[in-house]
């Protein structure tokens, strides 16, 4: 029997879970898992045994008592609703008729009947000032109301070993009756790395290549932006620094363009308008976005590179989740500690 048993709520891919599973080991099982994107599902699965687990799809149609008790819940609710690179409507947020910013209250509500020991949550960086950081204590307040002890903090991936700037809002709550005393957040490890250490192999299919027909089209967009004051726009990457911040949809791949000499292909196996670039210029492979992440190249990928690039948009840097899941892990082992010198 495992020590410890995780709820892996708004799954995604299994970053989060992977990081867990790193620290934890085998004293952590994962019983249950919910994820309602049918193109994440299928990642999770084909890199996740679940043959034991619960598994369920939509969160807020969950009934809390068919869900086995957990010690741990792991939940990135959806970030889209605070991430500065889009509306950033919070609570108002609406997709598809479902307010991805009050997703968090279905935590709320599955952790207040169940009440694990620790509850991990992430979210993008844009959480702590929405709507002038009132969103943000809602959301304390919440896990306080319940009975939880709330400790957060801004880590970037680039301090810990990945390539890429990505800050996020880390999120531990600890039930109250725990003592968090020890606790604390992961120091950075100032371990440097660099696109070109993740860069696969060459040659690089030509796909990945953009045409010069895509190529002007975001010379001009990132002109007329510029000329409106505005900062988006493509972005061609030193190889031996770091990305920016993946993210989900077209911009993650344009501001993360990078130069590749390396012998390749330039007969298109795609529709593309007019010819492959000689410039070399091209967009990173999904896998080289894994590695940015912190996967490891046994992570498989069963989906079109479409899902992919919104999947590693986002998930979650392994790297800094499993530093915090060993921080995490001192603490439970601790009680458990005590409690076997009180028992025994």
């Amino acid at each position: 029997m495992s020590a410890y048993k995780i709820a892996d709520l708004f799954a995604g891919i299994g970053g989060t879970r992977l990081g867990f599973d790193g620290a934890f080991g085998s004293d952590a099982e994962t019983v249950y898992v919910c994820e309602l994107d049918p193109h994440a599902r299928k990642t999770y699965f084909a890199n996740f045994d679940t043959s034991s687990a619960v598994i369920d799809s939509d969160i807020t149609q969950v009934d809390v008592n068919a869900i086995p008790d957990f010690d741990i819940c792991l939940a990135g609710f959806p970030c889209q609703a605070f991430s500065l690179a889009g509306k950033r409507e919070g609570f108002e947020d609406n997709y598809r008729g479902v307010c991805r910013g009050t997703l968090f209250l279905d935590v709320v509500r599955i952790c207040e009947h169940i009440q694990p020991k620790v509850i991990f949550c992430e979210n993008v960086k844009g959480l702590i000032i929405h709507n002038k950081g009132r969103t943000f204590k809602v959301i304390r307040e919440a896990f306080k109301s319940i009975g939880y002890k709330v400790h957060y903090a801004m880590l970037n991936s680039k301090d810990f070993g990945l390539a890429q700037n990505r800050e996020l809002i880390f999120i531990v709550c600890f039930r109250a009756d725990i003592d968090d005393s020890a606790f604390k957040f992961p120091d950075p490890t100032l371990e440097k790395a660099t696109i070109a250490g993740i860069m696969e192999d060459a040659p690089i299919p030509s796909k990945y290549y953009l045409s010069e027909g895509l190529l002007q089209t975001l010379r001009d967009h990132k002109k007329r932006f510029e000329c409106k004051g505005g900062g988006f726009g493509y972005d061609i990457l030193d190889t031996n620094g770091i990305a920016n911040a993946l993210i989900s949809g077209g911009m993650g791949r344009e501001r993360n363009l990078i130069v590749d000499p390396r012998p390749h292909s330039k007969i298109p196996t795609t529709h593309i308008r007019g010819r492959i670039n000689d410039e070399d210029i091209r967009k990173m492979t999904p896998r080289e976005w894994a590695r940015l992440q912190g996967f490891p190249d046994s992570f498989e990928l069963p989906v079109a590179d479409t899902h992919l690039y919104k999947q590693f948009g986002n998930t979650v840097p392994v790297n800094v989740v499993k530093l915090i899941a060993m921080e995490i892990r001192k603490v439970l082992n601790a009680m458990n500690n005590k409690f076997r010198e009180a028992v025994g």
